[in-house]
């Protein structure tokens, strides 16, 4: 019986790109080890060294995560659909955080600015009173945190605290509305107050320049009433989620990449939280970045305004809010789907017995692979641009792999390089000579560290290297007429 499977972003890279495939099976697990067997690319993906499958993937039929269900073992049938979500990442009417404060009272100024707030019933001068006395901690000042802070600024949340050790570059003003072009090289918590000091010079704005750590986390997030979670990596998400459920605040979650978007609301007692979800994050490398696979300018805003709204509704009281759903959204095809999520009561952090108690005593990084990544890589050899060009132009006989893909290589192709995509390596390593040296280039030298250890793994012998810092680095200090990007 033949079953829609719908593939997300991050996986399409091992299906031809393919968003939709039909597969035949009678259980949710049949389904999936179809699509393995299929496209033998995604099993590294999908199953880990034990083939159980991975705990950053969850399986839904028609909307319901199987482990509510069956399991493996949940029957399906024709025209039933199979959606797997990967970490890219109805309820009832939800209690105010604020309690029933009655907050401070309104000027006659606040009154004209938020009068439209003030029109609406769900609101009124009571609820826009509960904005003006909320605090509400941003993390990651981003794609998501840029419409995140300018609506809820906007809105008159009373104070926002900004957290962000980055600073403002070029790249990122494709999607980073809050910053502009004469913020490069800014610390993005100094553009982004400045930003919303503009749109609403009423706000007060807290930030902090540096990294939220196991450390700081829990003295920082106990001043504020919600965490809007704006992060970009799995250590941050986690470590969020962790301190959310320690102090009791809600998590509100966002996540992209390139065209798939992810919103909730994590709060533990309300409900399910982000480990319930996603019990472990996927291993290290597997999954890109949003530098290295791209991303929509436009999805950042609708996500981020998503969670804005979910920050309102949470302040306010009255609405319902994203707990215990995980609200999916494809840009491409203009697609929302809901998705039920479920406490797990053997989550460690949120479950009946739960083992993260501190988090100090927690080693993140570890967690997510982090260290065992910089373990791996370390033998990696890594050879910089010049180096590589003094050899070519002395007659080198050197083999150069180029593992992006072919919308990458549109904007900007390497010389002489052979071409085959990171997830062909394995299946196509017989077309590399063992006997010559071969040098793997992306787009900032990652993917191509990953090429050298998915070979390792398959058994190649011969010597790689990467090119450190990629084909940006030769753009920069070999041919200035090679566009960076």
């Amino acid at each position: 019986m033949a079953i829609t499977v719908l593939i997300p972003t991050t996986l399409r890279s091992f299906t031809n790109h393919r968003s939709e495939l039909e597969l035949e099976g009678s259980t949710a697990g049949e389904v999936i080890r179809s699509l393995a067997d299929e496209y033998p690319e995604t099993k590294k993906a999908l199953f880990d060294e034990n083939g159980s499958l991975r705990q950053f993937i969850n399986v839904f039929v028609n909307g319901e995560n199987i482990k509510v269900l069956q399991g493996n073992d949940t029957p399906v049938k024709t025209g039933d659909e199979i959606m797997l979500i990967p970490a890219i990442a109805g309820g009832a009417p939800t209690a105010s955080v604020l309690g029933d404060t009655k907050g401070e009272k309104l000027t006659n100024e606040e009154i004209l600015r938020y009068s439209r707030h003030l029109l609406l019933q769900e609101v009124g001068i009571k609820g826009q009173k509960k904005l003006k006395a909320a605090k509400v901690l941003i993390v990651g000042m981003g794609g998501l945190g840029a419409p995140l802070a300018q609506y809820l600024a906007a809105a008159g949340v009373g104070k926002l605290g900004l957290i962000d050790f980055d600073e403002v570059d070029e790249t990122n003003l494709q999607r980073q509305v809050i910053h502009g072009t004469r913020d490069i090289g800014r610390p993005k918590v100094a553009s982004a107050k400045d930003s919303i000091k503009q749109i609403n010079p009423l706000v007060k704005v807290e930030t902090y320049n540096y990294m939220l750590t196991a450390e700081n986390a829990l003295d920082i997030i106990s001043e504020y009433d919600v965490v809007a979670d704006a992060s970009d990596n799995y250590q941050c998400r986690y470590l969020v989620n962790d301190a959310c459920v320690l102090l009791g605040k809600p998590d509100v979650f966002g996540a992209m990449y390139q065209f798939e978007g992810q919103a909730s609301v994590y709060y533990a007692k309300e409900g399910p939280c982000y480990r319930c979800m996603y019990p472990s994050p996927p291993p290290a490398g597997l999954v890109p970045s949003c530098a290295t696979g791209g991303v929509m300018g436009a999805l950042p805003g609708i996500i981020g305004t998503i969670q804005a709204n979910e920050v309102i509704k949470l302040i306010v009281g009255g609405g319902e809010a994203l707990v215990g759903r995980l609200l999916n959204f494809d840009a491409w095809k203009m697609r929302f789907r809901e998705l039920k999520i479920h406490k797990d009561p053997n989550c460690p952090i949120c479950g009946e017995h739960p083992t993260i108690t501190k988090l100090e005593e927690y080693d993140y990084a570890d967690f997510c692979g982090i260290n065992k990544q910089e373990e791996e890589e370390a033998p990696v050899e890594a050879i910089e641009a010049k180096e590589l060009k003094r050899r070519l132009d002395e007659g080198e006989k050197i083999t150069i792999i180029d593992v992006r893909e072919p919308h990458e290589r549109a904007i900007t192709k390497f010389p002489d390089a052979k071409v085959i995509p990171i997830g062909q390596l394995e299946r196509r390593q017989n077309e590399l000579d063992p006997t010559v040296d071969t040098v793997f280039v992306c787009k900032e030298g990652k993917r191509s560290i990953l090429a050298v250890n998915t070979l390792r793994e398959a058994g190649y012998k011969g010597r790689m290297f990467n090119l450190k810092d990629g084909i940006n680095s030769w753009a920069r200090e070999v041919d200035p007429t090679m566009p960076q990007y």
